[in-house]
């Protein structure tokens, strides 16, 4: 039987170069990822949530070593790489359906100017890659007390 690797997210990334393409046949540059990850196959699914102190992304790689992710911070532009390699031995093996995305993949997020930038840290454990982005002291919420005459 012969296994065919589906993958919804490189369709979807290749029509997105197509319209690139498209546009920059009209002279509209659209922004496009750097160019040594323009081959990504794959883009891990992320949550961005926000509290009082901050930013924190929480992003799904299963089966990655932390080893295999760079997280790189440039221009207000935090990028999350890597590669998940695919199993190499099929000795004895029937594979009747294979979904999971392997090969390179890239993450970009635009991040708030009001952030703490030195202050990033990321923690990776059991597949789950999480990115705290504290905020600055002007982007945090104030109370303000309200005084009844």
């Amino acid at each position: 039987m012969l296994i065919k690797h589906w993958t919804p997210d490189q369709t979807i990334a290749n029509f997105d170069k197509e319209i690139n393409k498209f546009l920059n046949d009209f002279g509209i540059d659209k922004k496009q990822p750097e160019s040594k990850f323009k081959n990504t196959i794959w883009s891990p699914r992320a949550d961005i949530i926000e509290a009082k102190e901050n930013y924190t992304l929480q992003i799904d790689l299963p089966g990655i070593e932390p080893e295999q992710v760079k997280i790189n911070f440039k221009e207000g532009k935090l990028s999350i790489n890597g590669e998940r390699k695919a199993e190499e031995k099929t000795e004895g093996k029937n594979f009747h359906r294979v979904e999971r995305s392997y090969g390179k993949f890239y993450r970009a997020f635009e991040l708030p100017e009001t952030i703490q930038a030195d202050k990033i840290s990321a923690n990776f454990k059991n597949g789950l890659l999480l990115v705290t982005i504290p905020k600055a002291e002007e982007a945090k919420p104030k109370e303000i007390e309200i005084k009844v005459s």
